[in-house]
C-alpha cells in the first residue's frame, strides 16, 4: 500500500493516512449546522475544494441529517470539456459494495440462514485453503473482517485488471492463494474472502449475490438508480473515468479521460460482492438513512434487525493505532479497526463509522456519526485522493461544528510532496535501467510459458527480436519486455493504464527455471497483486 493518497489503496485504510483523530483541547468547535445550514455550508467547501484541486472533473456528495437527505448534489463534468453531470449521474463506488455483503449476510442471519461465527464450510463444503488447517476454523465472520492472514490485496490478479474469469474460476484458484501471516493475527485488506462471502449468500438463499441485493435490499429502500453490477452501467448516464497515465509512470503527468464507459476500466462482475456497486448521491443517501437507523426503513419495517446492525460495527481486528492527535494531524485516530464491511475509529472524540472505495477512475467514501445521527458520501471520477481526503474530514468537520484546521490547504500541501517524491522515484527507476547490467542469457532463453499456481499461465514469446510477455487471463497486461539489471527485466505494456512489472529469473545449471514479479512503480495499487506470482517453467 502507498503512503500517498492518490488512488483506491489509500481509502481501504484510511486510519494509516492520519485522518480521524479525537478532540483536542485547542480544537474550534461551534454550533453544528443542520438542514439548510448544512447543505449550504457542505456545497460552499465542495466548490471551493474543486477549485484547489482543479484538474477534478466531477464530485458528486450526499449528505443525510436526523433522517433526512439535506443535500444531494452534482457538481462538475462527466468527462473533461464535456457536459455537466447532476445528482443522478452514475458512479462506480468500488469497495462502499463490500458493507452491502455484509448487510445481506445480517439479513440472512436474521433469517436463520447464516450464523457469524459458523464455519464457512458449512455453507461452501468445497471451500478450502492454502493453509489446510484453516479450513474448517473460518468463520463468516472471519471472510468479512480482513483477519485470515492474507496479504495485502492477495488474490486481485484473478479479477483487476478487467479478468476473464468467471466468478466460480475465482473460487476454484482460492486455495491456491497464499496466505503470509497467522489466523487472526493482524488486519490485512482482502477483496477475495468478499467475493467468498458473496458465494454465502448465494447458498444459503438460493440466488446469485447480485439478484438477492436487487431484490433484498435495493427494491426495499427504493434504490431504483443503484446497479450491483457495472456491466448495466448505462455510459450516456455515467460519469466517465479520468486518471494520470504518464509519463513516466501510471499517477504522473496530465489528468486525462482513461475510458469512454466504466465497464472500460472497472468490470467486477466476477467479483461483485468486493466492489461492484454502481450508483448516485440520490440513492445512496437512501443507504445512508437506513444504516444510520440500524436498519430500520422510513415505514418502520425493517431490513435487519437492530441487533444485527451494531454487530456490523462491533469492532473483529485493528487496523491501526496511534498516540493521538498532533496540531498537523488533527485527524489521526488513537484506536482504527474493522468491523464487518465497515472501519470504525474514533475521530475527534466520536465514533466514525466509515469506508472507502477506489475503481481506475473513481474514488468514493461512506462516513457515519452515529452520535450526530449524520453521515456523508462523496463520489469522484478521477483519481485525487488528496481531494478526498480534504472531502472526507472537511466536511465531517461541517457537520461536528469544527473550524480548527484547513484540510483543502493542507491536502494541496501532501499533493505536492507526494507528486515530488514520485517524479524522484521515476527517474531513480531510469536510471537504475541505464546502468544495469545485462542479462546472463539471450534474451531467447527467457520464453516460454511460466506458471502460478493461483493466477494460471504467463506467456513470454520470442516477438521481433525482443520478447513479449501477456497474462493469460487479463488482456490488458501484455506487452514488451525488455532488459533491466541482470536477472530482471521489465514490461512497458502498450496500456499505459495499467502497472509495468519487474520480472526476476533465478537460474540453475544455466537455465531459467522460476520467476518472481513485483510491481515497476513504488505507487502502483495493491491489487496489482505480482508479488504474490511464484511462477515455475512449464
Amino acid at each position: 500500500m502507498s503512503i500517498r493518497l492518490t488512488r483506491r489503496a489509500a481509502l481501504v485504510s484510511s486510519a494509516a493516512a492520519g485522518v480521524a483523530l479525537p478532540s483536542l483541547s485547542w480544537a474550534q468547535t461551534g454550533p453544528a449546522p443542520a438542514g439548510a445550514a448544512l447543505a449550504e455550508a457542505v456545497d460552499a467547501f465542495v466548490r471551493k475544494a474543486m477549485a484547489a484541486f482543479p484538474d477534478q472533473p466531477a464530485v458528486s456528495v450526499a449528505v443525510v441529517k436526523d433522517g433526512e437527505a439535506v443535500l444531494t448534489r452534482g457538481y462538475g463534468v462527466r468527462a473533461m470539456g464535456g457536459a455537466a453531470i447532476d445528482a443522478h449521474t452514475h458512479f462506480a463506488i468500488a469497495s462502499n459494495t463490500k458493507a452491502v455483503t455484509a448487510a445481506a449476510l445480517a439479513i440472512l442471519v436474521d433469517e436463520g440462514k447464516v450464523k457469524w461465527d459458523e464455519p464457512v464450510r458449512t455453507y461452501l463444503p468445497e471451500f478450502s485453503l492454502s493453509k489446510p488447517e484453516l479450513n474448517g476454523m473460518v468463520t463468516v465472520r472471519d471472510l468479512i473482517s480482513h483477519r485470515i492472514g492474507f496479504g495485502l490485496g492477495a488474490g486481485d490478479l484473478l479479477f483487476w485488471p478487467n479478468s476473464d474469469r468467471t466468478r466460480a474460476e475465482i473460487m476454484a484458484a482460492v486455495p491456491h492463494v497464499p496466505i503470509e501471516d497467522q489466523f487472526r493475527t493482524n488486519y490485512h485488506y482482502c477483496n477475495l474472502m468478499f467475493v467468498v462471502a458473496g458465494e454465502v449468500v448465494a447458498a444459503a438463499s438460493g440466488m446469485p449475490w447480485e439478484a438477492f441485493v436487487q431484490t433484498r435490499i435495493l427494491d426495499k429502500l427504493g434504490m431504483t438508480e443503484t446497479l450491483p453490477l457495472m456491466t448495466a452501467a448505462d455510459p450516456a448516464k455515467s460519469a466517465l473515468p479520468h486518471g494520470r497515465i504518464g509519463p513516466p509512470l501510471r499517477y504522473q503527468g496530465p489528468m486525462q479521460t482513461i475510458g469512454q464507459s466504466i465497464q472500460e476500466v472497472w468490470n467486477w462482475s466476477s467479483a461483485g460482492a468486493a466492489g461492484g456497486f454502481v450508483t448516485n448521491p440520490v440513492d445512496w443517501a437512501k443507504w445512508i438513512a437506513v444504516q444510520l437507523k440500524r436498519g430500520e426503513l422510513p415505514d418502520g419495517s425493517r431490513l435487519y434487525s437492530e441487533a444485527r446492525g451494531n454487530e456490523m460495527w462491533k469492532p473483529n481486528i485493528i487496523v491501526s493505532n496511534s498516540a493521538g492527535p498532533t496540531p498537523d494531524l488533527p485527524g489521526r485516530a488513537i484506536a482504527a479497526t474493522y468491523a464487518m464491511g465497515w472501519q470504525v475509529m474514533d475521530y475527534r472524540g466520536e465514533r466514525f463509522i466509515t469506508h472507502g472505495g477506489g475503481a481506475p477512475g473513481f474514488i468514493s467514501g461512506t462516513v457515519l456519526i452515529p452520535g450526530r445521527d449524520a453521515g456523508f458520501s462523496y463520489f469522484t471520477n478521477a483519481e485525487e485522493g488528496m481531494l478526498t481526503r480534504a472531502l472526507r474530514s472537511g466536511i465531517a468537520d461541517i457537520v461536528m461544528g469544527k473550524t480548527d484546521f484547513d484540510w483543502i490547504a493542507d491536502s494541496v500541501r501532501l499533493k505536492a510532496e507526494g507528486d515530488a517524491k514520485s517524479i524522484a522515484a521515476a527517474a531513480e527507476i531510469d536510471a537504475k535501467q541505464a546502468a544495469g547490467a545485462a542479462p546472463s542469457l539471450p534474451l531467447a532463453a527467457y520464453a516460454g510459458t511460466w506458471r502460478d499456481p493461483w493466477y494460471g499461465d504467463i506467456v513470454i514469446e520470442r516477438r521481433g527480436g525482443g520478447l513479449w510477455l501477456a497474462f493469460s487471463r487479463t488482456p490488458a497486461l501484455q506487452g514488451p519486455l525488455e532488459a533491466y539489471d541482470g536477472e530482471t527485466l521489465r514490461t512497458r505494456f502498450p496500456d499505459r493504464r495499467e502497472e509495468d512489472v519487474f520480472v526476476t529469473f533465478k537460474l540453475e545449471n544455466g537455465a531459467p527455471v522460476t520467476a518472481t514479479m513485483k510491481a515497476v512503480s513504488p505507487d502502483a495499487d495493491f491489487s496489482y497483486d505480482f508479488h504474490d506470482l511464484r511462477l515455475t517453467r512449464v
